[in-house]
């Protein structure tokens, strides 16, 4: 297995070989950052039960498995210290042992890892003006330019309204989705309001179209208020599939009618009933689009990770007993390759960390490649801490 994680930059001609990594000297004022070094040499009393609660045995059950790729080495102390502090919410103390750190640094690899994980924070904390100061300090030195401004703030101050749950569906829909659908029915009837997130399909069989034509339709006459988030690029996906005077895959032609209503595309949706109705010889459906959720509405955060191809892990993780990391081996019962989207995942406690390593460890011993991908660098970091990075792939977010 190839890890991917700081160790994969440009550097400039001249740069230093890669550092080994000196003993760890002691961090003034973070004790999380001490108990993350004991926690790779000696039994901890945090909650890590699923691999039995010793870290270095588990270490030691994969260490023969395990490809380190040239080049990556372990991060500088005051990289994990700010993992750390940033891992239990002290933003204004992570961001000031970067700068610290980066005030006496010389070397240029360790240089970029520590730049990246400030610009990730700024980010991270919403502070677009010292962001975009700090870019150009950081693209003058390195002569490249960092990865754009993106608000990863929680910014939900604009409303009272309740959030809707949304369900993100990814990879093949087909018909082993069945028992997902009866649950996302499920949460819409209750709830009365309900957000689907299709952006991330890229396949559907006629059963998946099934499925999820029952579901839109069964919930539109249920007088539930709905929102397809990606319902034009699905469009997209299903036109390529069907064939104007090929009675075939009716469901796939009324699936497409039903979504591209919760599109502005009227144009394309009349010229596509006219197609159907020559097709089979009957009656298209009606254009007839849903009210809409409000934009505050449909901005709540995924409901059940384990609905697509992908797991999903987003906002902040807090807590030792915390329901999303428990599900991921029943996501992955079925699968060698474990891909695990952090792309919306904000921070990540401490205790959740070593919770997280031992239920990929355990996959791990199992034979099954876990991939965590776009990862903030904060996050990645403190998954490096905990040594999730020698039982998994960590893929840093662009």
């Amino acid at each position: 297995m190839v890890l991917s994680f700081f160790g994969k930059k440009p550097l400039p001609a001249g740069s230093p070989a890669p550092r080994s990594r000196a003993a760890p000297g002691v961090v003034s004022g973070a004790a999380a950052s001490a108990s993350a070094r004991a926690a790779r040499s000696e039994p901890t009393n945090l909650e890590f039960t699923i691999a039995g609660g010793d870290l270095n045995r588990v270490l030691a059950q994969c260490a023969e498995k395990v490809h380190v790729e040239e080049g990556i080495d372990e991060m500088a102390p005051p990289a994990e210290e700010a993992a750390i502090l940033y891992a239990n919410g002290a933003c204004d103390e992570a961001r000031v042992v970067l700068e610290q750190a980066l005030d006496v640094t010389t070397a240029t690899e360790a240089r970029f890892d520590l730049w990246v994980m400030l610009l990730d924070l700024l980010r991270l904390t919403g502070q677009r003006e010292n962001f975009e100061a700090l870019s150009l300090m950081f693209a003058t030195e390195f002569e490249r330019s960092p990865s754009a401004w993106q608000d990863l703030s929680v910014q939900d101050t604009r409303t009272g309204e309740p959030k809707v749950q949304t369900v993100n569906l990814s990879g093949h829909l087909g018909g082993q989705a069945a028992a997902q659908f009866a649950q996302l029915i499920q949460i819409g009837m209750r709830n009365g309001a309900l957000r689907i997130d299709l952006s991330r399909l890229r396949g559907v069989d006629n059963a998946g179209a099934g499925l999820l034509l029952r579901a839109v339709r069964g919930l539109r006459r249920a007088k539930v208020k709905l929102a397809l988030t990606g319902a034009a690029d699905l469009a997209n996906l299903l036109a390529g599939q069907l064939k104007p005077g090929v009675r075939d895959g009716q469901t796939l032609w009324l699936l497409l009618l039903e979504i591209m209503q919760y599109t502005e595309q009227q144009a394309r949706f009349d010229d596509l009933a006219v197609d159907y109705a020559m097709t089979f010889e009957e009656s298209p459906p009606s254009w007839e689009p849903p009210p809409l959720l409000t934009t505050s509405q449909s901005e709540g955060n995924v409901l059940d990770p384990t609905m697509g191809q992908v797991y999903l892990l987003e906002g902040e993780i807090v807590g030792p007993n915390t329901d999303v990391l428990r599900k991921i081996p029943r996501f992955a019962s079925d699968r060698t390759k474990v891909e695990i989207d952090c792309s919306r995942l904000r921070r990540m406690d401490f205790v959740s960390a070593g919770t997280l390593f031992n239920i990929v460890s355990q996959l791990h011993t199992q034979g099954r490649l876990v991939v965590f991908k776009n990862v903030n660098s904060m996050v990645a970091a403190l998954m490096q801490v905990m040594g999730l990075h020698q039982v998994a792939r960590i893929e840093l977010r662009n």
